[in-house]
């Protein structure tokens, strides 16, 4: 994702909080700074300090949602929301003055601080982590051990169509990925392009590109083949990874795929490629992207007033209609300075309780199956959480995962030199396997 801005990883979770509203560089002096890399100020005056990166109206919700908790249990909570998250974390950290928690919007950087983290196990209760969708969880983990609870989920599988025009033209949703591309044929059939598609974002240009090759990856090979892929136990350039990579260029690069052709993609900014569904007649039928761009700062503003009615969505289809593999992210919260009040507070974190109020203005999806889906705010929200939920594979976003100088450096770039024609496929995949690092 996500847009979340990651200090480099501009990408679909950011937009998971909305678009990113920059805070002043001030932000986090005003929050007080009370964490410790020593052991705990929890402990010595009942102040816990939580450190994050979403800026935006999220920040506000979140803080709305652990102060009701807090409040209760006596707890006064410091905020530290940085729009340069990665920056200021690792500068807190080497200056032995870390947040009591952290939360981190990608697992790599998370797994960077390991020697630095308490482990979970003795400081969540595991009922609350057998609760979640198990790949997010997983996530957290370093060598199998927890060090790390999702807060909130977001979902990457998901196409989005015209409701009532997809309805009028006879389509229906494919339950195989086979049966996309039927779809896509049948659209391009009739005059109109089958997809929306952009990957322009700014110094982040080319991250949607690299959700489509996760998620056919994921679809066509299997979990155990994309985790050995995000960990290089296998070449970048591996033969399935092709494979993915052929698929995507059948659905979207071939002739009049896409609106506005090939030529316009690299240009086409993400936020807004979706919008010409939306015009009468539609000039595409699709957008595969995650469940953020249903907020404030994705969709039109019409559109966001009647979702309901104007938003239809499925999920990215498996091989055969039982598979049902999603790619996802979310929000992982680490402890640096465990105390009782931390303790509480992840805990409280973990549970279906957690996020109700966020949830209901349409800004949280819980990583919890068991959390009370009346909380979600429209039909579209409840039925993008379920594809997480009723998921048979649930895998967090790879660039996420990668070693940054691939994840989102050579993966971004080498997929809009591909996209935009000035390298080919193999040129670019092959071009990504050499810049992985040695040491990785």
């Amino acid at each position: 994702m996500r847009i979340r801005s990651r200090s480099g990883r501009v990408a679909g979770a950011l937009f998971t909080a909305g678009l990113v509203t920059a805070l002043t560089a001030g932000c986090l002096q005003e929050s007080g700074g009370q964490g410790g890399g020593g052991g705990g100020g929890a402990d010595d005056d009942g102040t816990v300090t939580i450190m994050y990166g979403f800026t935006d109206s999220s920040s506000d919700q979140f803080q709305a949602e652990i102060n009701k908790f807090a409040e209760a249990e006596g707890i006064t909570v410091n905020f530290e929301p940085t729009p340069d998250f990665n920056t200021v974390i690792s500068t807190r950290v080497s200056g032995n003055n870390a947040p009591d928690i952290a939360i981190f919007p990608q697992p790599g950087i998370m797994k960077s601080f390991q020697d630095d983290l308490t482990p979970l196990t003795d400081v969540v209760d595991q009922a609350n982590l057998d609760a979640m969708v198990p790949g997010i969880v997983e996530a957290g983990q370093i060598d199998g051990e927890q060090y790390a609870l999702p807060m909130s989920l977001n979902i990457k599988s998901i196409v989005f169509y015209p409701k009532q025009a997809f309805d009028a033209a006879g389509y229906t949703a494919p339950t195989t990925i086979d049966g996309l591309q039927q779809l896509t044929d049948q659209v391009k059939a009739s005059g109109t392009a089958p997809w929306c598609f952009g990957i322009e974002s700014a110094a982040a240009t080319g991250w949607p590109a690299t959700d489509w090759i996760e998620n056919l990856l994921l679809i066509q090979s299997g979990p155990d083949v994309y985790n050995q892929w995000v960990n290089h136990e296998i070449p970048f350039n591996d033969p399935q990874v092709v494979a993915a990579a052929d698929t995507m260029s059948s659905l979207l690069l071939a002739d009049g795929n896409v609106n506005g052709g090939r030529q316009s993609i690299a240009s086409n900014n993400f936020a807004t490629a979706a919008n010409p569904m939306f015009d009468t007649p539609p000039a595409c039928f699709m957008y595969r992207q995650g469940n953020f761009v249903a907020r404030d700062g994705g969709f039109p503003d019409n559109v966001l007033q009647d979702l309901d009615n104007t938003v239809g969505v499925f999920p990215m289809p498996g091989e055969t209609e039982a598979d049902k593999p999603v790619l996802g992210g979310g929000d992982l919260a680490s402890v640096f300075n465990d105390s009782e009040n931390v303790d509480k507070i992840m805990n409280y974190m973990a549970s279906a309780d957690f996020g109700a109020d966020w949830a209901k203005a349409n800004g949280f999806i819980s990583p919890r199956t068991d959390f009370d889906q009346n909380n979600y705010p429209n039909e579209l929200t409840k039925q993008m959480a379920g594809f997480a939920y009723d998921s048979t594979a649930f895998v967090f976003d790879g660039s996420d995962q990668m070693p940054g100088e691939v994840g989102s450096g050579s993966f971004w770039r080498e997929m809009t030199a591909w996209i935009s024609g000035s390298e080919t496929e193999q040129q670019a995949l092959d071009n990504i396997e050499a810049s992985w690092p040695a040491t990785s």
